[in-house]
C-alpha cells in the first residue's frame, strides 16, 4: 500500500485560489461551532487521505493566522495492513513543517479474523476510533479534528434515514460518549469535489485504503452515486442539503420527545 500521487517534496501552493476557498471554509466552521479556544492542544487524525491532509496543511495556515493560540499534531494509525508504507506521506508533511506522530496497532488481523464474510469497515471504524481516542486522552489533547467533509455528512444522514431510521448526521463538534473527548469536524462545510481537486494541483502523497476499499457493495457508495445522480438535476443540493441540517424546525417533524404534540 505505498502512497500514491508521489509528491516531490516541493512546498505546496497554500494561496493557491482554491486552497484559499477551502481555508475560509474551514475558518468559518471553526467559528460557526466555536471548534477551537485559546491554548487548545488539537490533534489531527490523519488517514494518508486527500482530506485529513489537506486539513492539516490549511490548519496550520489558519494556525500562522488566527487570534488565538493553538497547536496541533497530525497523528496517523498504522493498523498493520499489508504493503502499509506511510514514508512518502510521513516525507511530505515533514517538508509542509507539519508535526507528525505514528501509532502501531494492528487491528487488520483482528478485522480479517472476525470478519470472514461482510463489510470490514464498521469494525474496522470501532477499533480505530477507541485507539485515537485513548491516545488523546492520554496525551491531554483537548480536542480532536476529524477530516469528515459536506458530503460525509449527507451522506451519513442518508444512511441513518434509510436503514436506521433516525434522521441524524456526524455533528460539526461532538463530546464522546464517555466525555474524555471533543471531536470537531472543521471540513464541514467544504465540498469533496473541491478537495478533489485541491490535492491534484497539490500532487500530494495519497496512502489508499486495501481493506474497506477493497469491497464493494457498500451503503455509503451508493449513498454518494445517489447524490451524483441528484446533482445532475439540483446543482445546489449540497448546499441545500447542508442549510436544511442546520435549519431544523422540530415541530414540523414527529417526534414526540422534542415537541409536545400531546398538549398542543
Amino acid at each position: 500500500m505505498i502512497a500514491e500521487n508521489i509528491s516531490t517534496n516541493k512546498p505546496v501552493d497554500r494561496n493557491h485560489p482554491l486552497a484559499t476557498k477551502i481555508r475560509k471554509q474551514i475558518t468559518q466552521a471553526l467559528v460557526d461551532f466555536n471548534m477551537l479556544k485559546n491554548d487548545d492542544k488539537l490533534m489531527i487524525c490523519v488517514s494518508g487521505g486527500k482530506d485529513s491532509s489537506i486539513l492539516a496543511i490549511l490548519m496550520d495556515e489558519i494556525r500562522k493566522r488566527a487570534e488565538i493560540d493553538f497547536e496541533f499534531t497530525a497523528v496517523m494509525l498504522d493498523q498493520k495492513q499489508p504493503g502499509f508504507n506511510a514514508d512518502q506521506f510521513k516525507n511530505w508533511l515533514a517538508s509542509e513543517n507539519i508535526k507528525f506522530q505514528m501509532i502501531e496497532k494492528d487491528t487488520y488481523s483482528i478485522v480479517t479474523d472476525k470478519i470472514k464474510d461482510g463489510v470490514y469497515c464498521s469494525l474496522c471504524s470501532k477499533l480505530r476510533r477507541a485507539i485515537l481516542y485513548d491516545f488523546a486522552f492520554d496525551h491531554k489533547y483537548t480536542k480532536m479534528a476529524l477530516g469528515h467533509h459536506r458530503d460525509d455528512l449527507i451522506e451519513t444522514t442518508l444512511l441513518n434515514l434509510f436503514y436506521t431510521g433516525q434522521l441524524s448526521t456526524m455533528p460539526a463538534k461532538l463530546r464522546s460518549d464517555d466525555n474524555r473527548n471533543t471531536i470537531i469536524r472543521p471540513l464541514a462545510y467544504v465540498a469533496e469535489k473541491d478537495l478533489i481537486e485541491l490535492s491534484k494541483i497539490w500532487n500530494m502523497p495519497i496512502i489508499p485504503c486495501n481493506l474497506c476499499g477493497s469491497q464493494e457493495g457498500m451503503k455509503r457508495k451508493k449513498m454518494k452515486k445517489l447524490i451524483i445522480d441528484l446533482e445532475k438535476d439540483i446543482p445546489n443540493l449540497g448546499g441545500s442539503f447542508l442549510n436544511a441540517l442546520m435549519n431544523v424546525k422540530p415541530s414540523h417533524l414527529l417526534d414526540e420527545k422534542i415537541y409536545d404534540f400531546k398538549n398542543l
